[in-house]
């Protein structure tokens, strides 16, 4: 078996180092010994994508935006379901990250950056949520592993009581905020309850075959 490589190193807010790992023809985004992310592993990242679009089938010029690019997973999957008239916004937070993407993932990334449907932030997605009002039909947020922040404590404003709030400003009528997790949190649910939306936590799988961890997503519209 080959080893894993250190190929890359970028910091995030708050000083966490992110370090990206190849192992064979896999890429690996770790803290410290924890994986973030993996090449092998975006099933519930494309599920995020998919199951946010179905819930927009009637709308023929849906804009999403998209907190976090990650390895992509959830980018492409939406540009597969979406039609030629559909925007799509993407923050990414960490610029190193879209290097990566670019650089040694790029033939993971298949040119996705570069779909003219795609309109790519480098920067804070609470800023860009906080600044718009009714511009997105979706909101589709894969930040850190979900409600409670690894990378960043402050990326607890998004899923606060106050982020929630103005997500909800944010979407158009009748929106989606789509939010990824690494597992379940029923004070998450009770608090998008809390906020004014309907929310229904949806269990995927990691892996596209339906294998591997369970994940949490929850789709939540506002009353």
């Amino acid at each position: 078996m080959k080893p894993r490589e250190i190929i890359a190193t970028a910091k995030a807010p708050g000083g966490v180092e992110l370090r990206l790992v190849r192992h064979d023809n896999d890429h690996i985004i770790m803290i410290d010994s924890n994986e973030l992310m993996s090449s092998r592993l975006g099933g519930s990242e494309e599920a995020l994508a998919t199951l946010s679009c179905d819930r927009l089938r009637e709308r023929t010029k849906p804009h999403l935006l998209i907190g976090g690019y990650g390895m992509g997973f959830t980018l492409r999957a939406a540009l597969a379901r979406l039609g030629p008239q559909a925007k799509i916004t993407v923050a990414e937070l960490v610029p190193e990250i879209i290097d990566w993407a670019r650089g040694p993932m790029s033939a993971l990334t298949a040119g996705c950056l570069d779909d003219p449907r795609v309109r790519l932030i480098t920067g804070d997605v609470t800023a860009d949520i906080a600044a718009s009002a009714k511009s997105y039909d979706a909101i589709l947020l894969d930040v850190d592993n979900g409600p409670s922040g690894l990378t960043s404590a402050a990326n607890d404003g998004l899923y606060s009581m106050k982020g929630l709030a103005r997500a909800k400003t944010a979407l158009k009528p009748g929106g989606v905020l789509a939010i990824w997790s690494a597992a379940p949190d029923d004070a998450f649910t009770r608090r998008l309850d809390k906020a004014g939306f309907k929310a229904e936590a949806v269990t995927v799988r990691a892996r596209s075959n339906g294998k591997g961890p369970r994940h949490t997503i929850w789709f939540a519209t506002a009353r």
